[in-house]
């Protein structure tokens, strides 16, 4: 048997439920702010914006 080990991302530390419910996607998800501007923009990325479905 395999165990795969979940590891919780940026939205583990979020109050919103419907953020939280993500927390452990394997998406490198940053909540809407500063650090995810910043770091778009040192990476020269663009910002994928989820509105939200549940």
């Amino acid at each position: 048997m395999t165990v795969t080990k979940v590891i919780p991302n940026r939205l583990s530390k979020e109050k919103s439920p419907y953020l939280l419910q993500h927390k452990n996607n394997p998406v490198d998800w940053y909540p809407w702010g500063d650090e995810a501007f910043e770091t778009a923009k040192a990476q020269n990325k663009p910002i994928f914006l989820s509105i939200g479905y549940s």
